[in-house]
């Protein structure tokens, strides 16, 4: 994911759910090819990867109304969407598609906490929401960070190795150790 701009995309979300095609038209022209390369990691083939970025912006034009700027960014939220777009395609088609390591993991995440969802009230949801916030401050910064940035910002490893100038091999680490500690703290 490059660096942001001055690209207001809360704005430009905000435009998008009251109907205004052309904010959505500045988000692709801005972003598509970066949100390409985030379909097409996880699901390896470009032409499938072109799939997946027209269904999230699908997604991104019907769900704009949901974005809330107080809970992420707008752009974080628009690279959770094509990742979880992506993500769901694999896991619909995971007979064809090999994945790797990342990605496998990735799945089984957010297979376990959709697993979790569907089974919870929204009561539970937020007590275990508040469990989890208190959760990933016991963790170290740099675990915290490399979590934050997988799983609500959608970087990939190699990404987060790259903004947090760390080598790639900790990164993996970090992210295995601090899911396997949240897990344990959320048990």
């Amino acid at each position: 994911m490059p660096a942001p701009d001055d690209f207001d995309y809360d704005a430009a979300l905000a435009a998008c759910a009251q109907g205004q095609r052309q904010a959505l038209a500045q988000i692709y022209a801005r972003e598509s090819r970066y949100l390409l390369g985030v379909a097409l990691r996880i699901v390896r083939q470009r032409q499938h990867a072109e799939d997946v970025l027209h269904d999230a912006f699908v997604a991104i034009w019907q769900r704009a109304t949901t974005f809330d700027a107080a809970r992420g960014a707008g752009r974080g939220w628009i690279y959770s969407v094509v990742r979880n777009t992506a993500l769901n395609w694999v896991r619909n088609n995971a007979r064809d598609v090999p994945v790797d390591e990342e990605t496998g993991a990735a799945l089984e995440d957010e297979m376990a906490v959709q697993h979790h969802a569907s089974t919870r009230d929204a009561g539970e949801t937020r007590v275990d929401l508040g469990r989890l916030d208190g959760c990933l401050d016991r963790l170290e910064p740099g675990r915290r960070e490399c979590i934050v940035l997988a799983y609500v910002d959608g970087c990939s490893h190699g990404e987060i190795a790259e903004r947090t100038q760390t080598p790639l091999g900790t990164v993996k680490a970090w992210i295995q150790r601090g899911m396997r500690a949240l897990r344990e703290c959320m048990t």
